[in-house]
Formats: C-alpha cells, sequence, structure tokens
C-alpha cells in the first residue's frame, strides 16, 4: 500500500464523518462547520486524482464564498431547533423515500462504472493537455445551458438568502423606495414665510448702560 492509497483511505474517512455529522449536528453553524470540512476533504482527494484544477476551485468558491454566505445566514436567521425537531417524525417517511431513491441511484451508477471494459474509458491524461483548457472548452459547448440553469439557481438563492435576512426594526428609520420614486419636485421643497419679530433683550438694555457709563468715567 504506497502513500496515495493510505491518504486516499484517510480522506475518505474524514469525509464521511463530516458529512454524518452535517445530517446529525444539533446546531445549525456546526453542521455548516462540518459542511466546509466536507469540502475540504472531497478537494483532497481531488488532488490526488490530479484534478488539481477542480480542487482549488472547490476551496475557492464553495468553501470561501457560498460556505461563508450560508454560514451567515444560519447565524443571522436565528432558527428555533425546537420547531424543526416537532415534525420530524412527520416528515420522515418522505426523506427515506428520497434518501432511498438517490442511494439506489448512486449505486447504479457507480456499479456500471465498475463493469465498464478496460478500453472503454481512458485514464492517462496527456502530457501537453491542460485540464483546466480541456474542461473550460466542454463546460463553455457542450454544458453552457446547464451552466446558465445553475448560476440562474444561485442568483435565486443569493436573493432568497438577502430577502430571509432582512428585518425591519423599530428602532431604525426605514424609507420606502416607491415612495421615493413617486415623489414630485414641489413636494421636496417647501418655503414657508415668516415675519421677523424684534423683542427687547434686558441682557442687551444692561450692555448698553454699561457701555454708556465707561463713556461718562473715561
Amino acid at each position: 500500500m504506497n502513500t496515495v492509497t493510505v491518504l486516499f483511505y484517510f480522506f475518505s474517512a474524514v469525509l464521511l464523518f463530516s458529512a454524518f455529522r452535517v445530517v446529525t449536528a444539533k446546531n445549525p453553524v456546526h453542521a455548516v462547520l462540518f459542511l466546509v470540512l466536507s469540502f475540504f476533504q472531497a478537494a483532497m482527494i481531488w488532488m490526488l486524482l490530479k484534478a488539481e484544477f477542480l480542487s482549488i476551485a472547490l476551496v475557492l468558491v464553495y468553501v470561501g464564498a457560498v460556505m461563508v454566505l450560508f454560514l451567515f445566514v444560519v447565524m443571522m436567521l436565528d432558527i428555533k431547533i425546537e420547531n424543526m425537531r416537532s415534525d420530524f417524525w412527520k416528515k420522515f417517511p418522505v426523506a427515506a423515500l428520497i434518501g432511498t431513491l438517490v442511494s439506489l441511484e448512486m449505486i447504479a451508477i457507480l456499479m456500471g462504472n465498475f463493469f465498464l471494459p478496460s478500453g472503454g474509458v481512458s485514464s492517462e491524461i496527456q502530457a501537453s493537455t491542460s485540464n483546466t483548457k480541456e474542461l473550460g472548452i466542454v463546460m463553455y459547448s457542450q454544458y453552457i445551458y446547464p451552466l446558465e440553469v445553475a448560476t440562474a439557481i444561485l442568483l435565486v438563492a443569493v436573493i432568497a438568502a438577502i430577502g430571509l435576512t432582512m428585518r425591519h426594526r423599530k428602532d431604525t428609520k426605514r424609507i420606502d423606495p416607491s415612495d421615493q420614486v413617486r415623489v414630485r419636485a414641489s413636494e421636496r421643497l417647501i418655503v414657508l414665510k415668516q415675519e421677523v419679530v424684534v423683542k427687547s433683550n434686558a441682557n442687551d438694555s444692561s450692555l448698553a448702560n454699561t457701555v454708556k457709563a465707561e463713556k461718562d468715567l473715561s
């Protein structure tokens, strides 16, 4: 058993453990942190498979941006764990059915790959070929429409996250943008006419008397 095999089993074990903790952690923040650990382990496995671009992209995009966004959203939503656990057994049959279906699909795909002929898929990569270049060509030619759909889904998710975290506090002032758009120029400034009223002040008279007394003494 060489070093690569040992590292593969180590990263796989940590990945399975962290994925299990994602769905069993009681605290949502802890679940998100375990998901970050899962992404790191998957990136290490891709690095062992010589898919350097996918590995770095997974760390930079998902761990560096998406998961940070999820973490802030989970921390700001203030989720009530007790209310979520109360309906667990009601939703368990549907969740078990979906989990079983996903597991059967994964088993079918993996077993199908195991029974492929040895010459069906070439695992050798030419030294002069850049996997990043080949990935870009395939992504933006054959899979351009799925890529656009994925970007639209991510955009909707970001907008939904911002909408869920917006809270209208009573101690803050808020202006409705629609009211700002409908306002007219005459409503922005109102000029009031007011007469000037001069009132006598006792301090002014005492000051004048003091100045007069100083002139008399001089």
